[in-house]
């Protein structure tokens, strides 16, 4: 798996040191307020583990799985809801957690669905977020990183259900693709 690597660009090291970052901002910023954290699914659950693990306030944790990119390379542009069920944020605050902020759209469609739910408040937190325009998308309220316009795989992300379990962010070999 390592071999398909063409270069790490973001290595374990450096990503446990910005999770301690990120952290100390959620704590600072929700301290005594209990929140829903919602994950999603697949590409935010290595992320949501080490990350929560250093968040000690009171929180329910709940994921849903979603998907834009349907195994290829780029966003399709149509998020898919994946669930039969949602998360009860009905006069809740909340957090979304996603791997990668790309075009916005799915950080955007999660946002409406839980705000149409009765969510008192939703905020964003992603690992990465591309250095690209956006249209009409906010920003991630929280970002770990901020990359360039590639393909990038592990930490959580992949490429046809492949490179999730690499414990850093690389860039595959074209070889691989």
């Amino acid at each position: 798996m390592h071999q398909d690597i063409e270069k790490v660009l973001i290595d374990e090291e450096v990503i446990q040191k910005r999770l301690d970052i990120l952290a100390e901002k959620l704590m600072n910023d929700f301290e005594g307020e209990p929140i829903v954290v919602v994950a999603l699914l697949k590409g935010a659950i290595l992320f949501m583990a080490d990350l929560l693990r250093r968040v000690p306030l009171t929180m329910e944790i709940e994921c849903i799985n979603v998907s834009s990119y349907h195994g290829g390379m780029e966003s399709s542009g149509k998020v898919q809801f994946l669930d039969n069920t949602l998360p009860d944020v009905l006069g809740r605050k909340v957090l979304i957690l996603d791997d990668i902020l790309d075009t916005g759209g799915t950080l955007h469609a999660v946002t409406e669905k839980l705000t149409g739910l009765g969510a008192t408040e939703v905020k964003t937190c992603v690992l990465l977020t591309k250095d690209i325009p956006r249209e009409s998308v906010k920003e991630a309220d929280y970002s770990g990183f901020v990359i360039g316009n590639e393909f990038v795989v592990g930490y959580g992300l992949d490429y046809q259900g492949k490179y999730r379990n690499l414990p850093y962010v690389g860039i595959l070999k074209t070889s691989a693709i």
